[in-house]
């Protein structure tokens, strides 16, 4: 029977290395593809995940499950540490800066991480949106650009910008519910 990440987490906080290996055997995949779709270097996508996995070994009490799951804490922190690599190296061709403040307007980690998650029917879903909105949630999911660097890149005002976002991820939520509520496209 496979063990809960909560449960594994909680051994971890015990010093079990067992716990670590199984947790970095169920994760490793999931966490290099998202940091490389980040980062876009083989190399510092693999350092990413041993910091993420070094983070997770020596600080205690960092996860706390009332405020979302596991994965998508896990996959935070993965996503920070990539920013905070590429910031440090500089080997981003975009300039990281401090996403806007405008935090009711942006979808929480947890959203993303279960779209990633899910990433049969997050791609089916995607392929329908609009190709400015596919390269909006690109740039600023994966390229981790801020709305308005995006804005100044794309040529676009920004509340174009805010509108394909938010216009994105309601679609984005309306196909992935109906798909989950039905178990099947529609």
């Amino acid at each position: 029977m496979r063990e809960h990440d909560l449960d594994l987490y909680r051994r971890i906080e015990a010093q079990d290395e067992n716990a670590l290996e199984l947790l970095y055997d169920r994760y490793e995949k999931l966490l290099f593809s998202f940091a490389f779709r980040m980062t876009n270097n083989k190399f510092l996508s693999e350092e990413v995940v041993q910091e993420v996995f070094t983070k997770l070994w020596t600080k205690k009490g960092m996860y706390d499950e009332s405020k979302g799951k596991f994965s998508s804490w896990l996959l935070t922190i993965t996503r920070n540490t990539s920013i905070d690599l590429l910031r440090k190296k500089k080997e981003t061709p975009y300039e990281l800066e401090e996403r806007d403040a405008l935090l009711d307007e942006r979808p929480s980690t947890e959203e993303v991480v279960e779209w990633k998650e899910s990433s049969e029917r997050i791609c089916t879903a995607v392929k329908e949106l609009t190709s400015e909105q596919q390269e909006i949630i690109e740039l600023f999911y994966f390229k981790g650009m801020s709305q308005s660097k995006i804005a100044t890149t794309c040529n676009i005002p920004l509340g174009t910008v805010k509108g394909r976002v938010r216009l994105a991820l309601k679609h984005l939520r309306e196909k992935l519910s109906n798909v989950q509520e039905r178990g099947v496209r529609e």
